[in-house]
């Protein structure tokens, strides 16, 4: 089993915690470059919110 196995099989059925986790480290990681390098934080946090869950499905 692959360590990404591994994590989704923990955070399953935690979706919302694990997308306040993703979007927390990309608020620090922005913070930390001043924004430098806000578009490639973005992009992985969407990535990362796909493969865990935690994305804005059915938020609105």
């Amino acid at each position: 089993m692959s360590m990404l196995d591994k994590l989704k099989s923990l955070l399953k059925g935690h979706e919302e915690q694990a997308g306040k986790g993703v979007d927390k480290a990309g608020d620090y990681v922005d913070e930390k470059t001043q924004g430098k390098y806000s578009g490639q934080v973005d992009k992985a946090q969407d990535r990362l919110k796909g493969e865990f869950g935690g994305g804005d499905k059915g938020q609105q």
